[in-house]
C-alpha cells in the first residue's frame, strides 16, 4: 500500500511531539494499525481512502472470530479512529470511517482482589535476613501501600522515595507526575532494603553501570515489569496460595480497602493517578458487594 509506511512514521512523531504518549503506549497504537493494514491487503483493498464501513465491519468480525476481549476490540477501534482522524487532519484521506464505529460495551468485570489474610501470609514469607527478601519485602509493601502500577514502580528511583516524609514521587501515564504517601510498614521495609539489600546487589554492577532505581534484580539491574511478576508468582507458590494474581491486583486491593474503610473516592482518584473518576468507580461494585456481605451475615432479617 502506497504511502502507508510514511503515514504511520508520521502519526508516530504525532503521538510523542504533540499527544507526548509514553512508548508503550505507541506500541500499541502502531501494533492495532498495523494489524489492520495487513487485513486491508488480505482483503485486496489498496489505499487508506478506499476503506469503508463495510470493510470495517468485516474486520471487527475477523476480531470477534479470534476471540479478542470487547477491551482489546475497544482499544483498536479507538486507535483506529486517532490515525484516521490525523489523516484526515493532514488531508490524506477524504473521510474518517471509524466515526460510524460504536464501541463494544465495556465488560463489567469486578477486580480481583487479596483479601487479609492472603496479605498476612504474603508479607511474612520473605525472608528478610537476605538481599533478595529485603528486596521482595519492599517490593510488595509498597505496591500494597501506594496502589501505583507495576510500570510506575519500576521507574522509582531512590531520590524519588523521602523517608522523612514518606511519599514517592510517581510518574504516571501520560508524563503525569503525582505524590503518593506510604505507611509505617512500607517505610520500615524500604529503609532496610536501601540501607541493606540493595547495595549488596547493586555492588555486583561494574562502576559504568550504576544506577539510581530502586528496584533491582538479583544481578544488580533495574527490576522490570516481567521480574516484578515473576518475584510476586514466587512468592505465591512459597506461600502456597493457590490464588492467580497480578502485580495489578494489589492496586484493585488498595483502592478497595480504601473505599471499605471509607475514603472517598475523589481521593482514591488522585492516588491511583486516574485521569477520569469512571475509572475509580468500578472498584464501588467490590465496596457493594462487601456490603451486601456484612449485611446478609449480619441482619437479622437477612
Amino acid at each position: 500500500m502506497r504511502n502507508v509506511k510514511k503515514y504511520l512514521n508520521l502519526f508516530i512523531e504525532y503521538l510523542q511531539i504533540e499527544k507526548n504518549y509514553s512508548k508503550y503506549t505507541i506500541v500499541n497504537y502502531v501494533h492495532d494499525i498495523e494489524e489492520f493494514i495487513l487485513f486491508l491487503q488480505e482483503e485486496g483493498i489498496h489505499g487508506l481512502n478506499d476503506v469503508s464501513y463495510s470493510d470495517i465491519r468485516i474486520f471487527l468480525t475477523k476480531l470477534h472470530e479470534k476471540n479478542f476481549s470487547r477491551k482489546s476490540i475497544s482499544r483498536k477501534i479507538s486507535s483506529l479512529r486517532s490515525f484516521y482522524k490525523f489523516l484526515l487532519r493532514e488531508k490524506w484521506v477524504e473521510e474518517n470511517p471509524f466515526t460510524l464505529v460504536s464501541m463494544p460495551k465495556k465488560e463489567q468485570k469486578v477486580p480481583e482482589i487479596l483479601y487479609e489474610r492472603e496479605l498476612e501470609k504474603l508479607f511474612s514469607i520473605s525472608n528478610t535476613l537476605k538481599p533478595l527478601g529485603q528486596r521482595d519485602q519492599a517490593l510488595i509493601e509498597l505496591l500494597y501501600a501506594t496502589g501505583i502500577r507495576v510500570s510506575e514502580c519500576c521507574q522509582i528511583t531512590l531520590s524519588e522515595i523521602d523517608l522523612d516524609l514518606d511519599t514517592v514521587l510517581v510518574h504516571g501515564k501520560g508524563s503525569k507526575q503525582r505524590y503518593v504517601p506510604f505507611g509505617s510498614y512500607a517505610h520500615d521495609a524500604i529503609e532496610k532494603y536501601i540501607q541493606a539489600g540493595r547495595q549488596t546487589l547493586v555492588g555486583k554492577l561494574p562502576v559504568n553501570e550504576q544506577h539510581s532505581y530502586l528496584f533491582v534484580n538479583h544481578r544488580g539491574k533495574p527490576l522490570t515489569p516481567q521480574g516484578v511478576r515473576y518475584v510476586i508468582n514466587e512468592l505465591l507458590k512459597r506461600c502456597a496460595l493457590t490464588i492467580r494474581i497480578s502485580p495489578h491486583t494489589f492496586r484493585h486491593t488498595f483502592a478497595t480497602h480504601l473505599l471499605n474503610e471509607g475514603a472517598d473516592m475523589r481521593s482514591v482518584q488522585e492516588l491511583l493517578g486516574h485521569q477520569h473518576l469512571s475509572s475509580t468507580q468500578v472498584y464501588t461494585h467490590v465496596t457493594k458487594e462487601h456490603l451486601r456481605k456484612i449485611y446478609t451475615s449480619y441482619h437479622p432479617r437477612a
